[in-house]
């Protein structure tokens, strides 16, 4: 997920513009209104803005990261491996028959020639079909000078490419919602919901995965927020799948200033109830793939290396993955197993994938306005896709789309299912020098079960693909 002052001009062409006092006190997480929210011209800005800026001519190795950066990075290849779905793939399960919508402000000029690299390179299929709709009238062309346009070919960059590496038989539909009023600012929310409700409303796809969000309290109050849901209202009703990463300032979030709140905050709309919230955790891996380690909770805070070869700036920098209580929405049913730690509050993250920039991701993109080659990603607009990617695969097991899959997670994880895979270290406490000062905003530790750094864990596809459809149909008859 996109991140301020990461690179500085795209930093300042991303900046937000929220304004009004913080929202406060505990809301229903029911539907709230079914306006369009066209009158509050919340911005939105995306959300995986963490890419090397030097890059080479071809993915780099894990060695060769290690050598000329001091990271890790990964393959395509070495995170399917990571998380058993090539084992799917050899039983016919690789998302056949399911559409992925990937929802962006602006799309990637070069996503179908930019993706046959990146397939051939780690031995993918193209998708049946990549296709691009713009649901809110005709997007501007592509401008590689305005550097919001180019923040957002990143990211749907790395979001086509990594939804379709966990499910490399499913369709991709790219949705842009940005019009001409929205190409010289970040775009709005508003503008999202109604793109969004138009794929929905047409059942275009299966699972929606989105990458971009605003800090709970700088919408103007809490309704501002909440009538801006009804995209996800109507998914939740028509079996849509919606996926969100849950942030990439740990346990924290950006003001309307871009600077930090120095106290715990979350964004929206991945702390929304009818979202799967997709944490950060970081992969320990050998050239196979392989663990070598378990999986960790994100955090680069400190990592110099990661911090100096993503952010160009010394360390500590907030990188890691975001997790905490909502200000905005009750505590969902779905997590009644789990009242102790989240009081009344919706908590974030439900799970966790890969984000770690010390484990990035190989990427590749040749569009003007960013250095042209294979470069790295990190944040959780990686872990977003990957997830989106596995429920193709369960969506292609059961023969039809799951919708809200987060009642059957948690039904998952109070069974101990062997699918979920527990994040036992790390944390998502974040420091960072704001106003001449070191400031530490003290977050949570992964520990055994359930936790605000890594939610319910991390998945073993191979159980947990069949699992959560066996569970979905058991959630489903009894609802």
């Amino acid at each position: 997920m996109r991140r301020p002052r990461l690179v500085a001009a795209v930093a300042s062409a991303l900046a937000f513009a929220a304004t009004g006092l913080a929202a406060t006190g505990l809301a229903a997480s029911a539907p709230g209104s079914r306006e369009s929210g066209a009158a509050t011209q919340i911005t939105i800005r995306p959300e995986a803005i963490y890419p090397v800026r030097q890059v080479l001519p071809y993915p780099p190795t894990t060695a060769q990261c290690q050598a000329k950066y001091k990271i890790d990075c990964y393959s395509a290849e070495q995170v399917e491996a990571a998380y058993g779905v090539p084992e799917l793939f050899r039983r016919g399960i690789t998302g056949k028959g399911q559409t992925i919508i990937v929802a962006e402000g602006f799309g990637a000029p070069l996503m179908d020639s930019d993706l046959g690299v990146f397939d051939r390179a780690f031995h993918l299929p193209a998708p049946p079909s990549l296709k691009v709709i713009q649901p809110n009238g005709k997007v501007p062309p592509y401008n590689p000078k305005n550097l919001n346009r180019v923040g957002w070919a990143l990211e749907t960059t790395l979001d086509v490419e990594y939804a379709h590496a966990m499910a490399p038989g499913a369709n991709i539909l790219i949705i842009e919602s940005g019009d001409k009023e929205a190409v010289e600012g970040p775009g709005t929310f508003a503008l999202m919901e109604r793109a969004e409700e138009y794929v929905v409303n047409h059942h275009l796809g299966d699972v929606i995965t989105q990458s971009f969000s605003d800090t709970e309290e700088t919408f103007p109050t809490a309704q501002s927020l909440l009538r801006l849901r009804g995209a996800y209202i109507d998914a939740a009703r028509q079996h849509i799948t919606v996926v969100t990463g849950s942030g990439d300032w740990g346990v924290t979030s950006p003001t309307k200033n871009f600077d930090y709140y120095l106290h715990p905050a979350l964004g929206w709309p991945g702390d929304d109830p009818l979202i799967t919230s997709v944490g950060g955790s970081e992969l320990h891996l050998n050239t196979a793939g392989g663990h070598t380690s378990p999986d960790s909770v994100w955090n680069d805070t400190y990592k110099a290396a990661a911090v100096e070869a993503i952010f160009h700036v010394k360390p500590p920098y907030p990188a890691a993955g975001g997790g905490g209580r909502s200000i905005i929405f009750a505590r969902p049913h779905y997590q009644d197993g789990i009242a102790t730690i989240a009081g009344p509050h919706r908590a974030v993250p439900d799970i966790s994938m890969s984000a770690a920039c010390d484990g990035a991701v190989d990427f590749y993109h040749a569009f003007a306005g960013w250095p042209k080659g294979w470069g790295l990603f990190c944040g959780t607009s990686e872990s977003g896709p990957l997830m989106s990617g596995v429920v193709a695969l369960a969506d292609q097991l059961a023969g039809h789309p799951l919708g809200l899959i987060n009642p059957a997670i948690y039904k998952l994880y109070a069974e101990h299912a062997p699918g979920l895979v527990d994040i036992t270290t790390g944390n998502n406490t974040v420091s960072f020098h704001q106003g001449g000062k070191l400031h530490t905003v003290r977050g949570f530790s992964a520990k055994p079960g359930y936790d605000l750094a890594s939610g319910v864990g991390t998945i073993w596809a191979p159980d947990f693909v069949p699992e959560l459809v066996s569970t979905m149909s058991l959630v489903n008859r009894r609802t």
